[in-house]
């Protein structure tokens, strides 16, 4: 299964301890797992109120990972409620989807799941920093009192891990018509029977949140779930865990309307299916593109 390690270490200032940024874009780009360390005491981050200044080391699953331009890498919280530490979770169902650059960069885009009737329409709102946390450095905001309020930060954490597992190992790829460049289906037909896990490297997914701006080469990494192969047809289908799109850019920001999330279907001939929520108003869609994909298998 292979091992964990830090490939980049940032302190406080987001200035580089060990590792580099190259290394960790090196272990994204062949579809390493990511999981981010940081530390900080309680009652700087949580509740400025109390009395305890307990170091809390956290560390997070970045389910979606992102590589732009081939050398720049961020990675998303695809799974994450908001926890209300140390208790329970936070007062409003909904997805938690953390963004964090490789300069330490962050963001929080926050789809709720309660069907409250949004107050506001989306556009620029007005940075609210959290009061007595001089740590807390809030940038754009965006669509406050909709259903999808975002914006733009940096916590000062006491240090930044970043770790990757980067067991994974390619075997097929294809150009957006399924045309293979490397490797071969039926490599990845035999490890997909022998119950092998399942890793998918998609180019170009989030083009169309461009709106017409300039293409940004872009790579989003997600894993596969249940998968499929019609034997005859010789056709390889699988469905991947929930998925964030973000308008590609250097570093990764949410801003209004640059942003979703859902489901893909994905095929070895290069179609894909986007079941994609809108986040202002959880009203499914589906969209089909042609895509080139890295198959990679554990």
């Amino acid at each position: 299964m292979g091992s964990w390690r830090c490939v980049l270490e940032l302190n406080s200032r987001r200035e580089t301890i060990s590792g580099s940024g190259d290394d960790l874009a090196h272990a994204i780009r062949n579809a390493a797992d990511l999981r981010i360390g940081t530390e900080f005491l309680h009652n700087e981050h949580i509740d400025v109120t109390s009395d305890s200044n307990e170091r809390i080391r956290e560390v997070a699953e970045f389910g979606v990972t992102y590589l732009m331009d081939d050398r720049w890498a961020a990675g998303v919280m695809s799974l994450r409620q908001p926890i209300n530490l140390p208790t329970g979770f936070g007062p409003r169902p909904s997805m938690s989807f953390f963004l964090y650059n490789e300069d330490g960069t962050q963001g929080i885009s926050r789809p709720y799941l309660d069907a409250v009737v949004p107050q506001n329409s989306p556009g620029v709102s007005i940075p609210q920093p959290p009061e007595d946390m001089p740590k807390y450095h809030i940038g754009d905001a965006w669509d406050d009192g909709t259903n999808a309020p975002s914006h733009s930060f940096v916590y000062d954490f006491d240090v930044f891990r970043y770790c990757v597992n980067d067991a994974w190992r390619e075997v097929l790829s294809h150009s957006s018509d399924g045309s293979v460049c490397s490797g071969s289906l039926d490599s990845l037909i035999e490890a997909f029977s022998s119950g092998h896990e399942i890793k998918l490297g998609i180019e170009g997914l989030c083009t169309p949140l461009l709106n017409g701006q300039a293409e940004l080469r872009h790579e989003v990494f997600v894993q596969g779930g249940s998968a499929y192969y019609y034997t005859e047809q010789k056709l390889f289908i699988i469905g991947t865990h929930p998925v964030v799109r973000v308008r590609p850019a250097i570093p990764l920001t949410y801003s209004s309307g640059n942003w979703d999330f859902g489901w893909l279907m994905v095929r070895t001939d290069g179609r894909v299916v986007y079941r994609r929520c809108d986040p202002y108003t959880l009203q499914f869609s589906d969209h089909v593109t042609q895509n080139a994909v890295r198959w990679f298998v554990r």
